[in-house]
């Protein structure tokens, strides 16, 4: 089967249990505006990368979709928390998300901000609650989670990115730093929950987590290549916003045909710890897939 291939019959076996299940904590609540931002903003659509990413690691395992599914949701949850605090004006300041109007535009700064809040918490209840999961595999789980999504991870990453703007002249090594930290960390954090809640043994997590790390690195990249050169249509979001603001990226430290080899480099490294794991087919393509991308 081609990577393409492979990819579709993923989404097509994955994407509807991840929706069903994603949506529904949020149907009813007392704090009604804030439970509508944080749907509509779950609802904004996305790729789902990093819950696919996650189920997809505990199937390669030999584990089951059920029991990963309470990660692969905490996950979303994150990642969409992240997305809410970044568009704010404090930071990115952006006001278009996924082809919709932000968060915060559409339902004001500060349910932006306690809808982003909302969201955070509730991933670490759907890790939490119990269920199916062996007990030591969801506390190791949640240990994953909150060093990806804290200061460790995204939040120190971010932090590093708005600084960066005002320095203009870091370097090859300080730009992965922050792309490690601030998109790298959840992907590794996908796969690697993935593989503790699939069953994995030491080495397949350890080849769990490198695989992640490299598609941080690759999915970054990519991103950085589309913002110079994708559409915002294309994008469903404002196009060109990095060199706007002065950030320094892949593209403008080496050039598009640098960043575009730099691209190949890290999905090569995605690819090289897969060897070990019964079922790797999904993730390579997955790997071939995150680097071709349009959007």
């Amino acid at each position: 089967m081609s990577a393409s291939a492979q990819v579709k019959a993923d989404l097509d076996r994955l994407l509807p249990r991840i929706e069903s299940n994603l949506l529904a904590p949020f149907r009813d609540g007392e704090a009604a505006k804030v439970g509508e931002a944080m749907r509509y903003s779950l609802e904004a659509g996305g790729k789902r990368v990093r819950p696919i990413l996650c189920l997809l690691a505990a199937e390669a395992v030999g584990g089951a979709v059920e029991d990963a599914m309470p990660g692969a949701l905490a996950l979303e949850c994150v990642h969409t928390y992240s997305l809410v605090h970044d568009d704010l004006p404090a930071m990115d300041d952006d006001d278009l998300r996924r082809g919709k109007p932000t968060c915060h535009i559409a339902f004001g700064e500060a349910h932006a901000i306690l809808a982003g809040d909302g969201l955070l918490t509730e991933a670490f209840r759907l890790l939490a609650q119990e269920g199916a999961l062996q007990p030591a595999r969801r506390v190791e789980a949640i240990a994953i989670l909150a060093e990806a999504a804290g200061w460790r991870g995204m939040v120190g990453g971010q932090a590093l990115d708005l600084e960066g703007e005002q320095l203009h002249d870091y370097g090859l090594d300080h730009l992965k730093t922050i792309h490690r930290l601030k998109t790298g960390a959840l992907l590794r954090a996908a796969t690697e929950m993935g593989a503790v809640l699939g069953g994995a043994a030491p080495a397949q997590r350890a080849a769990l987590r490198a695989y992640g790390e490299a598609i941080g690195l690759a999915f970054q990249i990519q991103d950085d290549i589309l913002d110079a050169t994708a559409t915002e249509a294309a994008l469903g979001k404002r196009a060109g916003k990095d060199e706007g603001r002065g950030k320094i990226t892949y593209p403008a430290l080496l050039g598009l045909d640098g960043a575009r080899s730099a691209l190949r480099e890290a999905t090569e490294s995605a690819l090289c710890p897969l060897h070990c794991l019964p079922n790797p087919s999904s993730l390579e393509a997955w790997a071939l897939h995150l680097a071709q991308r349009a959007s």
